[in-house]
């Protein structure tokens, strides 16, 4: 059972302590960077890691890259119609199953890699803090994003 801090609901209930707010003005701060970084490569932060997961995994399915992203398939399509529009991807619906749809690369997306390299070197560099904190701070918002799915399916109890 989690228990809060012994703070007064007005304190709770102030901006500068919610960790949603900080999460969401980082994740707006990231992208902000990103746009700046991925300008030169002519991708999107969403187009950015529909490719890292192809880079990583070769030929998927629609329906994989979207449970790797977390994104439904209404987000998802339109990433991918940009993206085969832009010479970088294929789409093609598999024989086996007419419902399901493989993405895989295109010569131009794989060797979109090799460009793409030094993004992470580069982010890494802009926020000022050390790998070390930077993986640390990855392993805590895995661990947060398990726990607040897990509540999701039973709602943790609070004193």
């Amino acid at each position: 059972m989690t228990t809060l801090p012994q703070l007064p609901d007005e304190e709770l209930l102030r901006l500068d302590q919610q960790i949603c707010f900080s999460l969401n003005a980082a994740s707006r701060a990231f992208g902000g960077v990103y746009r700046v970084l991925l300008k030169d490569l002519g991708l999107t932060y969403p187009q950015y890691l529909v490719m890292l997961v192809l880079w990583e995994h070769g030929e998927l399915p629609v329906k994989r890259i979207g449970e790797r992203l977390r994104l439904d398939s209404g987000t998802l399509s339109p990433l991918l119609k940009r993206l085969e529009a832009a010479g970088l991807v294929r789409r093609e619906r598999s024989p086996e199953d007419e419902r399901s749809v493989t993405v895989s690369l295109t010569v131009e997306g794989a060797a979109l890699r090799e460009r793409a390299g030094q993004v992470p070197r580069r982010l890494l560099a802009a926020t000022g803090l050390p790998v070390e904190d930077m993986a640390a701070l990855r392993v805590l918002l895995d661990r947060v994003t398990g726990a607040l799915d897990s509540a999701l399916l039973e709602p943790p109890a609070v004193d």
